[in-house]
């Protein structure tokens, strides 16, 4: 009886970390920094990034501790601010993500959606952290 509460437990540890892996892998967004420097503004710096969303995937829902200014190289996608239309977006085109902005990019295509990142956010500060 023991060892069947024992496979029991086991089972469940399983089904709870493979779960916890494939909501892990719904987020495809690779970000790799390039360069970072400090500002005339004080507290503040550039992180300059290559930023890579895998197709059909998508970054998840985020915030940054300042501005986002990006630059699509290649592929197509969506990008949802909280509050604001969701707004296509294409290879050679930019959009700007106000600083604190709860907000997601979307790869809507089959190839990958590759972006050039530029980030002005407080020194010191993760890039980015998840929200709900």
């Amino acid at each position: 009886m023991r060892l069947i509460h024992l496979w029991g437990a086991v089972a469940l540890a399983f089904a709870i970390a493979s779960t916890g892996s494939l909501v892990a892998q719904n987020t495809s967004i690779q970000r790799t920094v390039v360069q970072t420097a400090d500002l005339s503004v004080p507290g503040r710096e550039a992180v300059i990034a290559r930023v890579v969303i895998g197709p059909f995937g998508k970054a998840g829902r985020h915030t940054h501790p300042g501005d986002e200014i990006s630059y699509v190289l290649e592929g197509e996608g969506e990008i949802l601010i909280d509050g604001q239309p969701p707004r296509k977006v294409k290879a050679g085109e930019g959009f700007v993500i106000p600083g604190g902005s709860t907000h997601d990019a979307l790869n809507t295509g089959a190839a990958n959606f590759r972006l050039v990142g530029v980030y002005v956010v407080e020194k010191g500060k993760p890039l980015a952290t998840p929200a709900p």
